[in-house]
């Protein structure tokens, strides 16, 4: 099983954080992580995947998942 990269776990923990206002999340992406918000959602998506990141923080995971899901299942 690969680790996971110090990126993917900012990814993470960004992801966890509490958001108060609009923009500011996108704000945060492009300026801690140096990324497009569109890149951080596909690595974001793809770290969804990973048992890794599960591991890592199975609470936010498992939660992106089922939002995820639902996401899929209204389509």
């Amino acid at each position: 099983m690969a680790e996971l990269t110090e990126r993917d776990r900012a990814v993470l923990e960004l992801e966890g954080r509490g958001w108060r206002t609009a923009g500011a999340k996108e704000q945060a992406i492009r300026q801690e992580l140096g990324i497009s918000a569109t890149r951080y959602y596909q690595l974001l998506n793809a770290l969804l995947d990973r048992a890794e990141a599960l591991a890592h923080a199975p609470v936010l995971v498992n939660r992106l998942r089922r939002v995820r899901q639902q996401r899929r299942e209204a389509r």
